[in-house]
């Protein structure tokens, strides 16, 4: 199959395929006579298991990993338990940035209950009030 075809097949971008391809995660494809890609039911499956890991928000190099270890059924996972761990840790640690940033809008939204004229806004004023302690803090060259 063509690449469009691959894309559609997968619900991918065309580009995405080929940043895959220039990432070595996706195998060259054959090329036809006219010099199209042609994709076969490797690349079909492989791009399924990339698009699940990127689901997962997995980097490109986590799934270098993954796709090692697919492909090397015989070693043993004890890394590829490791990797998931690691990025359970992220996860986590991002959902605690995530609930602070969502702290910091809900406190914002709290200065700011009755719609009123923007120079009067509580919103407004607290986003300014962080811009002048963020000058405050940052260094001048």
């Amino acid at each position: 199959m063509k690449i469009g075809e691959l894309a559609h097949l997968a619900g991918a971008n065309v580009d995405t395929i080929r940043y895959y391809e220039r990432e070595g995660l996706l195998p060259v494809p054959a090329r036809s006579e006219g010099n199209y890609r042609i994709y076969g039911e490797i690349h079909v499956q492989r791009l399924f298991f990339i698009r699940r890991c990127r689901s997962l928000d997995m980097t490109l190099e986590e799934i270098r990993v993954l796709l090692h270890f697919k492909e090397s059924p015989q070693e043993n996972c004890a890394d590829v338990n490791r990797l998931l761990d690691r990025h359970i840790g992220h996860v986590a640690q991002r959902v605690q940035e995530l609930q602070e940033l969502e702290r910091q809008l809900k406190d914002l939204r709290e200065r700011c209950g009755d719609a009123r004229d923007a120079a009067h806004c509580g919103i407004l004023d607290g986003l300014s009030q962080a811009i002048e302690t963020i000058g405050k803090t940052t260094p001048h060259s």
